[in-house]
């Protein structure tokens, strides 16, 4: 029967490192995902991702079991909220001008031969311009395929709200997206396969 001086030092560390790799790791992309979209900024994403990713590390003893993915999103959600109080908006940052900058493919691609005329830059700008609460639930719900349930868990919000917000969501996403239509028409005639 081995003994506590015959445990390898550490080894409850890589025990606990290696359920955190198989539990939590997984949804990786979806947490930046998730960051991305509330960020609105890769960059600092990617400082979300990474100080969510610590703190679950650090308070992985405290999960009970359940849903990893819900668990990691939530603290994605708070790691973002709790970083953008500490940091005051940065409005002299330079972002890359799509219009001097357009990134045109001549040649349509699989992707493009596949939608032909899905316009992914025209929904990525009604989604930027929703208001932060709306675009949380809609990037969970249709992004991420959260439950209801889940985004009520992951927001801290009742279930009748998040379903208030995902109404009013797709409804403004819908009206972006309409009143906008000539991008989709010009990328739609871009992609056509004739």
């Amino acid at each position: 029967m081995p003994t506590e001086a015959s445990i390898p030092p550490g080894s409850s560390n890589a025990v606990i490192g290696a359920r955190f790799e198989a539990l939590v790791l997984p949804y990786l992309d979806a947490a930046y995902n998730l960051a991305r979209w509330l960020a609105r900024d890769e960059a600092d994403a990617q400082d979300v991702v990474q100080e969510a990713m610590l703190r679950a590390l650090r308070y992985f003893d405290s999960f009970r079991g359940g849903d990893a993915r819900v668990w990691l999103l939530a603290i994605v959600r708070n790691t973002y909220y709790t970083l953008r109080m500490k940091t005051p908006p940065d409005n002299l940052r330079d972002s890359l001008d799509d219009a001097a900058h357009p990134l045109i493919d001549q040649h349509p691609s699989p992707e493009a031969l596949a939608l032909l005329a899905v316009d992914v830059g025209s929904l990525q700008l009604a989604l930027e311009r929703l208001p932060h609460p709306l675009r949380e639930v809609i990037v969970l719900r249709e992004l991420e395929e959260c439950s209801y349930k889940e985004i009520a868990s992951i927001t801290g919000q009742k279930i009748g709200t998040v379903m208030s917000r995902l109404a009013r969501a797709r409804e403004r996403l819908k009206t972006e997206l309409t009143h906008h239509p000539t991008h989709l028409t010009r990328e739609a005639r871009r992609h056509d396969v004739r």
